[in-house]
């Protein structure tokens, strides 16, 4: 019997779908390309990713989503139905989608959302703050009264939250995350060596040798760009501690907020904090060193979790299962 409920993590650079007893079913980019001239869907997920660059004029790649939240509401749709059909057994069937949102997210983006979910064919939506799903993923015990720290590094936004008792009792959310990552490397080349990346070519170099913290031992990485001089194409070769100082002003952005949530946390909480470290979730955490460099910065033990990446995906395939026991963490505001 397949199961009539999914989690999906809607993110802006992949969407996971979860669910239950199942694990993760899909994991595809979010990126859908369109056919301007016949306004049609031509391709979704990784068909579509692989159109990024390389399209001419009548095809058109969108990526839907921006900072977390909805940005093409009808690409968004399709791209929902799409994920919905692709999930075995739910093709005639309309399920139960538990999606998760930004901490900071308004009522109109939220609306957004389950009306998008409602229109690809879902039965019922409900939305649930990414923390809470990324801190119920990777396996921490939220009803429990001790505090505990997420720090879930997506593709648009950061999310920083303390939980305790099932709901979130201080939480930041800011809209820099693996995408600003993407972009600081991007601008740092074209300023230092006068090259233009692509965007896959940018994301494999922070993926292959991107790094939270200078290393002794440099890693090397060849990429091919545009001189932005002659115009022609050209090699270039890459160190980590390049990559490193691209990213430097985003990371210290990320974790000027994460001290911000430990400057408001309750003492009792802190002290809980101290004891546990926080968890570091979403594909932003599978940078190297990140989890070092937030330890050096803050005095908090921070580590990442077990498969970081599937953590919010897996929350909700979670409360989809105990619906009842998580529906006052679902609930709150």
């Amino acid at each position: 019997m397949f199961s009539r409920k999914i989690g999906i993590d809607l993110g802006t650079c992949n969407s996971l779908v979860f669910a239950p007893g199942k694990e993760i079913i899909l994991n595809e980019p979010s990126v859908v390309a369109v056919s301007i001239y016949e306004n049609k869907i031509l391709a979704v997920g990784k068909e579509a990713k692989e159109m990024t660059g390389r399209t001419p004029d009548e095809i058109k790649v969108y990526r839907p989503l921006k900072d977390g939240v909805i940005a093409e509401y009808r690409i968004t749709e399709a791209m929902l139905r799409y994920f919905i059909q692709k999930s075995p057994g739910l093709k005639f069937i309309k399920p139960e989608l538990m999606v998760g949102v930004p901490a900071g997210i308004t009522s109109t983006e939220k609306r957004a959302v389950i009306e998008a979910g409602i229109s690809a064919g879902a039965r019922a939506v409900y939305t649930v703050k990414e923390p809470i799903l990324a801190a119920i993923g990777a396996g921490i015990p939220i009803a429990s009264c001790s505090g505990h720290m997420v720090v879930d590094i997506g593709g648009g936004t950061t999310e920083i939250a303390v939980i305790s008792l099932g709901g979130v009792v201080v939480a930041r959310s800011i809209r820099v995350a693996g995408d600003s990552m993407d972009f600081a490397i991007s601008a740092y080349i074209k300023e230092k060596h006068n090259i233009a990346l692509g965007e896959k070519s940018v994301e494999e170099l922070k993926i292959n040798i991107g790094t939270a913290i200078k290393e002794k031992t440099e890693k090397i990485m060849e990429v091919r760009g545009r001189d932005l001089i002659s115009g022609l194409p050209k090699n270039i070769k890459i160190s980590s501690n390049e990559a490193q100082e691209a990213i430097e002003g985003t990371l210290e952005e990320i974790i000027k907020v994460v001290k911000q949530v430990l400057r408001e946390t309750p003492p009792e909480l802190s002290a809980d904090i101290m004891d546990k470290g926080m968890v570091l979730t979403g594909g932003g955490s599978l940078l190297q060193n990140i989890d070092v460099l937030i330890t050096e910065k803050t005095g908090v033990p921070s580590f990442v979790a077990e498969e970081a990446l599937l953590s919010v995906a897996r929350g909700a395939g979670v409360v989809l299962d105990n619906l009842d026991a998580y529906k006052r963490s679902i609930m709150r505001k």
